[in-house]
């Protein structure tokens, strides 16, 4: 909304800018009769208001609907029709500005240079009828007319770009969470094996937390923003899941402070950093230790995760390197100059600091 805003301003500001050009360089500016009353000035004002006219029909209209479609055929003919308007008009509405604008061209007798004819007989200063039919082109709005068409185009093509740029993101965002979700939900099914192996009672509560972590994803993940509550919620379920791994080798350990009523943030953005703390510092064999807290203040959030390093023996095809890339690339997309990320991979320990200004 701010960007549009913008956008809106600076256009506003250029189209004031643009129709102001006739009054400071008119001749007459001062001129005691005022330079309403001037006809050159009502000409050339006529003209920038045509020109502004066609600039912005070009740019929202002409060229996103006939040039990037392929209709070249009309949308040359109406360039022709608009140059021919845009040449002619002002001519037409304020005839008495064609002879003001000549007599100011013309030679007065008592400095003639040798050689030029009477003024009567000047033929470039008072040129017949065929040459006075095709003047608006070149000393009326054609100038005026290339650099507006050109202006937009270059506007309009830029905009384009990056359309397509943000609706390329928006693609690898979306690629990049479908790729993340099921990561979630194989890891989850791995701990369902193994209490159903071990014919645990917790079996039935997991299948519930599991439940809900589903739902979750098919119904809140496709969105910009979710309640920063829900998101927590969905922490916590994953976690209480990983708990059921744990054994008196894990110590273990979760705050979270601070209000998250109102607030929104994107689905899944927190929850790779904490699943890499699972597949790393979890290892029934060594002694782990894995820290997690969760602080909002207003309009921010701040999460804290720290690992040992446990479990080393990890498929390469299971890495959450990949998985980490993705997230730095979607808080970039998603939070540009709203967040502050810093990882800290040591030999044996991995730390992770996440500050993320909420919406």
């Amino acid at each position: 909304m701010a960007k549009k805003y913008q956008n809106f301003i600076l256009h506003l500001l250029g189209c004031l800018l643009f129709l102001s050009i006739p009054v400071l360089l008119s001749p007459d500016l001062h001129s005691n009769g005022g330079i309403i009353n001037m006809a050159p000035f009502r000409r050339s004002f006529l003209t920038q208001i045509l020109l502004l006219g066609f600039f912005y029909a070009n740019y929202a209209y002409l060229i996103p609907q006939l040039y990037f479609t392929r209709k070249y055929v009309l949308f040359f003919l109406i360039l022709a029709i608009a140059l021919a308007i845009i040449s002619w008009l002002p001519d037409i509405l304020v005839p008495e500005a064609r002879e003001q604008m000549h007599n100011m061209f013309r030679p007065r007798p008592d400095n003639l240079p040798p050689g030029m004819p009477p003024p009567g007989d000047n033929r470039f200063f008072n040129p017949g009828p065929e040459r006075r039919f095709f003047r608006p082109f070149f000393f009326g709005g054609s100038l005026q007319f290339f650099l507006a068409l050109s202006l937009s185009f270059l506007l309009r093509v830029n905009k384009r770009l990056a359309d397509i740029e943000s609706e390329k993101l928006k693609t690898e965002v979306s690629y990049l969470r479908a790729q993340i979700n099921p990561h979630f939900l194989f890891n989850t099914l791995n701990s369902l094996y193994a209490l159903a192996l071990e014919k645990s009672d917790n079996a039935a509560e997991a299948i519930l937390k599991l439940s809900g972590m589903m739902r979750y994803v098919v119904t809140e993940s496709s969105r910009e923003h979710v309640a920063l509550q829900s998101e927590i919620n969905y922490i916590k379920n994953y976690i209480s899941l990983q708990q059921l791994r744990m054994d008196e080798n894990t110590t273990f350990s979760l705050k979270v402070r601070g209000d998250a009523t109102g607030k929104q943030i994107s689905p899944l953005l927190l929850i790779p950093f904490i699943e890499n703390a699972f597949k790393y510092g979890l290892n029934p064999e060594k002694e782990a230790v894995i820290e997690i807290a969760i602080d909002i203040d207003e309009n921010q959030l701040a999460l804290y995760v720290k690992n040992n390093k446990v479990n080393v023996n990890i498929p390469e095809e299971e890495s959450s390197g990949h998985g980490l890339e993705n997230t730095r690339k979607r808080l970039q997309f998603l939070y540009p100059d709203k967040h502050s990320l810093t990882i800290h991979d040591n030999p044996d320990t991995f730390e992770v600091k996440l500050i993320l200004l909420l919406v």
